[in-house]
């Protein structure tokens, strides 16, 4: 099954009062675990890569095992980057295979937060990709955590959240509202009625940070409050890692594969029980025949060239490479030569789009219009294009 537009999955979640969980994950046990949950549950589910996790994996690795494994199952799937900084994080992450983007300026005053996430959502947009951003700030309490996100709580206002939306046009709202990013320390106190009024106002998806520690009933509450996406991390790194210490206990266990065994058992379970508490068990059928699927889109040219030599042409491939691959929403360049040599066309390109909606934004890119207009088009004056799906 293809991958699913997150928008269209979270509104439906918004609109029939249940949360669909973005589980960071960090390996291909946290991976295989996720997906296992899901199965078993038979759960749209939302498949998260933080940026503050990059020390830990390669992401381009990682995100081709997270995009086969998306693919391979029959469930509705998002992929999501968590925390992103900056909007050349956006555009690699969509350009990876993200089928959603988060960008974090929640630390930053209210109109720089607002300038970086608007240059996010416009470029994202474009890409028919979906933006989260985050109003109010919430914090690590302890560990890596507490270096990650360092500082107190900043709770989200009603005033400042409607400003933000109106400026920005994001998609889903991450609060703060009292969770915190780590282990919970004492018994959480969260702002339901500042929840309560931001949901009345904005209409929109919204998204909780710090989803671990929580009662069962205030998880309730915050999906009875608008809130219909949950980050969640700390909860299944600590099941991988009492996993490990008890495979480490046990004397005969002296290799990696002995001390990594039953881990991505560990992170299922912990999953399933989310996606159970949350309601969205069950719900995958239905989704799938409510949300767009996510299709890649293939610019092909064909073309033969005038004017330039042999090196001349595999110059001006590896240049289009180079320049076009970075434009926002292209997954990849490949370039080629016909094996016959009575073939109609000599040379091709083949661009993969994100989406239908880059196949616009891609033509009106300057790079895009630069490299045609100066490199490909005066040299191949006999083409043909066209674009499958």
């Amino acid at each position: 099954m293809p991958l699913v537009h997150m928008g269209d999955m979270l509104r439906h979640a918004y609109q029939h009062k249940y949360a669909i969980g973005a589980f960071d994950v960090v390996s291909l046990d946290f991976i295989s675990g996720v997906i296992a949950a899901a199965e078993e549950k038979q759960a749209p589910v939302i498949i998260s890569l933080a940026e503050s996790h990059f020390e830990y994996f390669d992401f381009e690795l990682l995100m081709a095992a997270v995009e086969r494994a998306a693919r391979r199952t029959w469930l509705p799937v998002a992929i999501h980057l968590d925390h992103g900084e900056t909007l050349e994080s956006a555009v690699r992450a969509i350009n990876l295979g993200c089928t959603g983007v988060m960008v974090d300026a929640s630390n930053l005053p209210l109109q720089e937060n607002i300038s970086r996430t608007r240059s996010v959502v416009d470029m994202a947009h474009a890409c028919g990709i979906p933006v989260e951003g985050e109003l109010g700030y919430v914090p690590g309490v302890e560990g890596e955590d507490a270096e990650r996100h360092p500082g107190n709580v900043v709770y989200t206002t009603v005033g400042e959240a409607q400003a933000y939306l109106d400026a920005t046009g994001i998609d889903f709202l991450a609060v703060s509202v009292g969770t915190v990013h780590g282990r919970m320390k004492g018994e959480p106190k969260l702002d339901f009625e500042r929840l309560n009024e931001i949901n009345r106002v904005l209409q929109i998806p919204l998204v909780i940070h710090g989803g671990t520690g929580l009662s069962d009933e205030q998880y309730r509450r915050l999906i009875d409050n608008g809130v219909t996406k949950i980050n969640y991390y700390t909860a299944l790194s600590d099941a991988a890692g009492r996993r490990m210490k008890d495979n480490g206990s046990n004397h005969a266990a002296t290799g990696y594969t002995d001390i990594a065994k039953g881990i991505a058992g560990a992170i299922r379970q912990q999953t399933a029980r989310c996606i159970e508490l949350w309601g969205s068990a069950g719900k995958a059928t239905e989704l799938l025949e409510y949300c767009r699927p996510c299709r890649q889109v293939d610019h092909v040219i064909l073309y033969n060239v005038d004017g330039l030599d042999t090196e001349g042409v595999n110059s001006m491939m590896q240049e289009g490479q180079r320049v076009l691959s970075a434009i926002p929403g292209v997954r990849e360049v490949v370039t080629g030569h016909a094996v016959q040599h009575d073939a109609s066309y000599r040379h091709c390109w083949l661009v993969r789009f994100a989406d239908r909606a880059v196949i616009k934004s891609y033509k009106e890119h300057a790079d895009h219009q630069r490299f045609a207009n100066e490199r490909f088009r005066p040299y191949a004056g006999g083409r043909v294009s066209i674009d499958f799906e």
